[in-house]
């Protein structure tokens, strides 16, 4: 009898009671060198963590859009050749301070960069560094992400 209640609350109730993802979009920079693709990786501001450029959707502008605003913004991409459709999707938990987080559904575009600027508006906050894809992968934490990266 104890199953029936285990399987009830897993495959019914604890469903309805979660809360659903937020959602995010990010930008996945890359450049092409003799050696091959390279991945613009940037560090978080509060754990110090390698992870692309990302944040919350912006009014007025569709996923990619934002995706490269955020990609100015966190890492100095001034200009870049952004795909229209995501290339890839990953989950994580975003911190919220004191404890707590909340489950993040992030939609990545492909970001071919043009321009990269030294002065950007959170330059002081971040480091920046290119690596080869399989690098990058082994750097960032989130397996998806880690598969989008190995993949492109």
């Amino acid at each position: 009898m104890l199953h029936v209640f285990r399987n009830a609350w897993v495959d019914m109730f604890r469903p309805m009671l979660q809360r659903p993802k937020r959602v995010q979009v990010a930008a996945l920079c890359y450049r092409e060198t003799p050696e091959g693709k390279e991945v613009l990786l940037i560090t978080s501001r509060d754990t110090g963590r390698w992870i692309v450029p990302k944040g919350w959707p912006i009014d007025g502008l569709d996923g990619a859009g934002a995706a490269l605003q955020e990609a100015w913004e966190e890492a100095g991409v001034k200009r870049a050749q952004i795909t229209r459709e995501p290339v890839g999707m990953y989950e994580y938990d975003k911190g919220l301070g004191e404890g707590l987080s909340t489950p993040v559904l992030t939609s990545v575009y492909a970001a071919e960069v043009q321009e990269l600027r030294a002065e950007y508006p959170e330059a002081d906050e971040r480091t920046r560094a290119w690596y080869c894809p399989q690098d990058a992968a082994e750097l960032v934490d989130e397996p998806e992400l880690k598969a989008i990266l190995r993949a492109i």
